[in-house]
């Protein structure tokens, strides 16, 4: 609960700042803008990627030096990790500044929507750096013992956002690039909070010049167990990316409502999977602390918290989608066909949503116990394995609802793969403990 309920409580908020985001941008600039906005969600993924590599990668390594009362290497981590997020904004922002239109257009854009696409990238790519650091050393925040003061810093995030968005939108004109300065300003401010908790000496674990600040076997221990959500995220581009374009194809005329849709459906899904994740992140120091200090049974108890809560957040989402489809696509639209398209990906997207978060808890528990090569095989598995032949058949069968139709059918693969790895890990790890096996 210490560690969790901050953690949610920063991912709804987050998950919330999106959905507003889009509301805003639908009703204030029209469906043309929501489909712009779903296309860009490919590269939101990609910048996620570089992100969270060092953040989650940096987060599980601080937490097992805690566990061994390494002091000195954590700090070293806090270190590090700032360095490789400056590195990685400059490189990948900038890289992809100067071949943006040709990306949005591989992703999927057409004329109608790139002009939105490219207003709202220019202004986030512009703000990486503000961005990487922050969600980076806020991450170690949470790890190194302090998750209260992690979840002040994403709700002056959102909540900036939230008063400058309808400003910037409404008031001042600047439409789907208004968002995004919403955005940045939200982040700015968080930026500076996290920074001045890591400036102070009265942290626990700060910066400290006389510490390493780029040193090759914490990098290359970031990089490892990092690996799992920047594959996560990549994966989650690829295959945006291939259901945008089975979505213009199957969609025919109405194919960038089709796309709109699936973004109407993207934000409602991220919103539970953004919870999911606040709970994980709440799991992630305790596991990795007990790790560390060799305490397994603390690591089992938190694993059978952390699924039945993660099964209970997403059978709320699957309750809410699969009853209340038009009301859900009214927050964001007001045209008719939009939300007929979106009441259909509702009801066959969400039909098996409830295991989704078992998937997401098993996934993210062999992230957080220094098992990265099994974490990423997961989130291959719901994000790339099965999606992709899925969406390849489904779609020519069944056209847009085909589509549908191999998102969940994927969900439920990967939920399987998922609780037979976990079953056959416990049995060779905690061998002893017959209950622990039966219960997981």
């Amino acid at each position: 609960m210490q560690y969790s309920v901050p953690a949610i409580i920063a991912s709804v908020a987050t998950s919330l700042y999106n959905i507003i985001d889009s509301i805003f941008i639908g009703r204030g600039v029209g469906p043309m803008a929501i489909a712009g906005l779903a296309i860009t969600f490919p590269l939101m993924n990609l910048v996620a990627a570089f992100c969270m590599m060092i953040a989650a990668g940096g987060a599980t390594i601080s937490s097992i030096f805690l566990g061994q009362k390494n002091y000195s290497r954590a700090t070293d981590v806090v270190n590090n990790v700032l360095v490789l997020c400056l590195i990685h904004a400059v490189v990948f922002g900038g890289g992809t500044l100067l071949f943006l239109d040709e990306i949005l257009y591989f992703f999927g854009a057409t004329p109608e929507t790139i002009i939105y696409a490219r207003e709202f990238m220019e202004v986030i790519l512009w703000g990486t750096p503000v961005a990487y650091v922050f969600i980076g050393l806020n991450n170690l925040m949470r790890a190194t013992g302090y998750p209260k003061k992690a979840m002040i810093s994403a709700l002056l995030s959102v909540v900036v956002n939230l008063i400058l968005a309808p400003i910037f939108i409404f008031k001042l004109g600047w439409g789907i690039k208004g968002a995004a300065w919403a955005t940045i300003c939200g982040q700015s401010v968080a930026f500076v909070w996290v920074m001045i908790h890591f400036l102070s000496p009265k942290s626990s674990i700060h910066f400290k010049l006389g510490n390493r600040w780029l040193s090759g076997s914490i990098v290359k221990r970031i990089y490892a167990i990092g690996l799992s959500p920047f594959l996560m995220n990549v994966c989650a581009c690829v295959v945006v990316v291939f259901l945008n374009r089975a979505l213009l194809d199957c969609g025919g005329d109405q194919g960038n409502l089709c796309v709109g849709a699936y973004g109407i459906l993207n934000r409602v899904t991220m919103f539970f999977v953004m919870i999911v994740f606040g709970v994980t992140q709440g799991m992630q120091p305790i596991l990795g602390y007990n790790i560390g200090a060799g305490k397994i049974d603390r690591v089992k108890r938190t694993l059978r918290t952390g699924i039945w809560i993660g099964v209970a957040i997403t059978s709320v989402g699957w309750i809410v989608s699969e009853g209340f489809p038009d009301m859900l696509s009214r927050l964001f639209t007001v045209d008719e066909s939009l939300i007929t398209i979106a009441r259909e990906g509702f009801r066959v997207y969400f039909i098996v949503y409830p295991v989704v978060g078992c998937q997401i808890v098993i996934q993210n528990f062999f992230q957080s116990v220094g098992k990265p090569k099994l974490s990423i095989f997961l989130s291959l598995t719901r994000q790339l394995i099965y999606l992709l032949p899925l969406l390849f058949v489904f779609s020519r069968e069944w056209g847009v609802d085909g589509v549908w139709a191999s998102m969940s059918a994927s969900d439920f693969l990967a939920f399987l793969t998922a609780v037979i790895t976990l079953r056959l890990w416990a049995r060779k790890n905690f061998a002893a403990d017959s209950t622990f096996r039966g219960d997981a």
